[in-house]
Order: structure tokens, then C-alpha cells, then sequence
């Protein structure tokens, strides 16, 4: 634009206090073989603050290549600060001009935007230093989960030995309440789930068993998956999703309001009032839940096999007690009890270990189950693998 002709007011924002006295930033570039690249006027942030000055920069920087091998003379430049040394080394991608004339200042202040200043980083793959780095950053932190896990369990069995010792001072009314949460509630949903289970497989069975003339092994097939595995696990499952998460719910909530640090305060046992009652609680529903739910399961089985291969209800329970001894139902009663003081133990580690913010709290609910689940499905694989020639005639 010719000096003698102003710039449009929309091209400029209201001048600031001092503004008129800042010398405007500008690139100039020498013509010739040996390009030159000389820098004037004032770059610092009040001058970038019109949209002219900016502007007229942004234009110039972008003619210009940020090739090392061009030449930049900043030695005009009347005044440079940290914004207008970021503008320069944003421009030269991070690295210094092969060649540069500018004065000390000006090169103390660019030294220390390219000290500060950290490049996008590379990714690599890991190489086997870097696995093993890893492995050993992250192995402690195992240990002292299993530290941690195997201190509440040693704590559990104190207070166990405590309430045998003084059963006055017992928080009964905490048991009683817990085994109602987690027992009476419970029973709806795992009747229904289990009839819908014990339904499917009885059909399931039903089409397979026809083809061979084999329908009287209907008895067999349903008592022995029901009452030896699916009950007891379906039970698990279903107990770890709805009261697993109840528990880390309400101990992550006590930590984020402070009710654990009071009851320390108190001197009130945290493991005494809340982690023992829960344990009990589920060791004695569970075993209870577990059969409540087998029944319901081969009620529908009963039911289904009834109408797909007129199977009658009376055979059904004549047949039962034969094709299924007594040790399966033992063992599937042992099962659900671990199963049940897994999953409190479990539950009540991750809302101990919440932290005090609603986010910490979500995850750890999300951990308990996932984790109570996970549990439940590795000791019924133990306990096949122990018990495999246990009920079985």
C-alpha cells in the first residue's frame, strides 16, 4: 500500500496505550544468489496485537522459505521478546539458519525460546530395553496390590477372631442389613434369569437328544450343568454386576465425603464395620442364592422338556436324585461361599482404594466388577480342575 494512502480502519484494532510509539515488524528479503533475509521494526507482542502489523509478518514469513541454507540478518530489529523469538523459531521448524547476524540480546532471548521449546516427538517402536524398563516400573506395582489385597484379608481374619471373642460388640444390625440388600433383593431377578437359562438349555438339549433316541438323559445333562456350574456361577455373576458394585459404590462415596477418614478419627475400625459384615454377608447369602437359582433353572428346564419331548414333571424329580449325587451339591454350596467372600473382598479393596473425586470413583466401580467377574470365572475353573472326579457316578 503507497505510504501517502492511510490503511483501512477495519484493517487495525483500536490502538493500545504506547502502540503509535512501536516500530512496525517487517520482512525484507535481498535479491541475488546470496538471499539475505533482514528483519525490521519492533517484533514483540504489543506490535502483533494489530491485525496490520500481524498480518503484514504473516504474509512476509510465508514468502519466505524456512530453508537452513537462507541467510537471516536480525541485527535491525529494534526490540524482540519471547513472542516474537516463538514467531522466528516456529518459522525455522525448530532449528537454527545455517547462517544468522543478530546482536546478543536478541540471541539470548531466541536461545531461550529454542531451550523451551520442545519438538513433536518421534514415535518408535519399543525395543527390548525399553519392554524390560517397563516390566520392572510396573512389576512393583502389582506387588503391592497383592500386598495390599492379602493386608485386608489378614485384617478380615482379626476381626473374625474378634467377633468370636466379644460377640456383643459385633455390628449385627450391619449384618442383618446386608444380608436383606444382598440376599431378599436378590431373589427376583436371579429366579427369573435362572428359568430363562434352565429354558434354553432344556430346548437347546431337547433337538439333539431326539436325534438318538436319548431323551431320558435330559435329567442328567440339566442337573449336572445347573447345580455343579451354571447355577453357581450364573448366581456369582449376577451378585458381582448388582452388589459388587453396590459396595465399592458406598465405601468409594465414603472416602470422597471423608466418612472413612472420621471414622478413623473416632477410632472407629473401617475393617470392623464395613469390610467384615459385607464379607459375612455374602458368604452367607451366596451359597443360598446359588441354590435358589439352580431350582428356578431346572424348574424351567422341567417345564420346557415337558413340552418339547413329554418328559413328565413326576420322572423329571423321580430321576433327579439318581442322576445327580449329593457331593455336587456340597461342592456347588463350598463354591458359592468362596465365591461370595471373592467378590466382597473384591468390592470393598476398590472402594477402599477410591480416591477422593467422582472420576476415581466411577473407574474403581468398573474395576470391582470387571475384576469380581474375572475372579469368579478363574476359581470355578480351579475348582473343576480339583473337584473333577468329585459327583460323578
Amino acid at each position: 500500500m503507497p505510504p501517502s494512502a492511510p490503511p483501512p480502519a477495519h484493517d487495525t484494532l483500536a490502538p493500545a496505550s504506547g502502540e503509535t510509539d512501536v516500530a512496525a515488524p517487517r520482512i525484507e528479503r535481498s535479491g541475488g544468489d546470496d538471499a539475505t533475509v533482514v528483519a525490521h521494526g519492533s517484533w514483540t507482542a504489543l506490535a502483533f496485537s494489530s491485525r496490520h502489523h500481524w498480518g503484514a509478518v504473516s504474509q512476509g514469513l510465508a514468502r519466505t522459505s524456512p530453508d537452513a541454507e537462507l541467510a537471516w540478518d536480525l541485527r535491525p530489529i529494534e526490540q524482540l521478546d519471547h513472542i516474537g523469538a516463538q514467531v522466528l523459531w516456529n518459522h525455522w521448524r525448530g532449528a537454527w539458519p545455517a547462517r544468522i547476524e543478530l546482536d546478543s540480546q536478541h540471541k539470548a532471548v531466541l536461545e531461550h525460546v529454542a531451550r523451551f521449546t520442545c519438538s513433536a516427538p518421534v514415535e518408535t517402536q519399543p525395543t527390548l530395553a525399553d519392554r524390560i524398563k517397563s516390566f520392572t516400573n510396573n512389576g512393583p506395582r502389582a506387588m503391592y496390590v497383592a500386598r495390599d489385597f492379602l493386608a485386608m484379608i489378614g485384617q478380615l481374619v482379626l476381626d473374625i477372631g474378634t467377633l468370636i471373642r466379644a460377640p456383643h460388640r459385633g455390628p449385627w444390625r450391619d449384618l442383618s442389613g446386608q444380608l436383606y440388600q444382598f440376599g431378599t433383593t436378590a431373589l427376583p431377578i436371579t429366579a427369573l434369569v435362572g428359568l430363562l437359562i434352565g429354558v434354553v438349555l432344556a430346548y437347546l438339549t431337547s433337538n439333539q437328544l431326539r436325534n438318538y433316541g436319548a431323551e431320558t438323559f435330559m435329567v442328567n445333562i440339566l442337573g449336572l450343568s445347573l447345580i455343579r456350574e451354571l447355577g453357581p456361577v450364573l448366581a456369582a455373576v449376577l451378585v458381582a454386576g448388582r452388589s459388587g458394585s453396590a459396595i465399592t459404590a458406598q465405601i468409594g462415596v465414603m472416602r470422597v465425603t471423608e466418612e472413612l477418614d472420621a471414622m478413623r478419627v473416632m477410632g472407629i475400625p473401617p475393617g470392623f464395620r464395613l469390610v467384615m459384615p459385607r464379607v459375612l454377608a455374602l458368604a452367607i447369602a451366596m451359597p443360598l442364592i446359588s441354590m435358589w437359582t439352580s431350582m428356578a433353572a431346572l424348574f424351567g428346564g422341567m417345564i420346557a422338556a415337558d413340552l418339547a419331548i413329554d418328559l413328565s414333571p413326576a420322572y423329571f424329580l423321580q430321576a433327579l436324585p439318581r442322576a445327580v449325587p449329593l457331593s455336587n451339591l456340597w461342592l456347588a454350596l463350598g463354591k458359592s461361599a468362596v465365591f461370595g467372600i471373592l467378590i466382597a473382598l473384591v468390592a470393598c479393596y476398590f472402594g477402599m482404594k477410591v480416591k477422593p473425586n467422582t472420576e476415581s470413583l466411577g473407574r474403581g466401580t468398573t474395576a470391582s466388577v470387571v475384576t469380581s467377574i474375572t475372579v469368579v470365572i478363574l476359581v470355578d475353573a480351579l475348582f473343576a480342575v480339583l473337584f473333577k472326579g468329585v459327583g460323578f457316578r
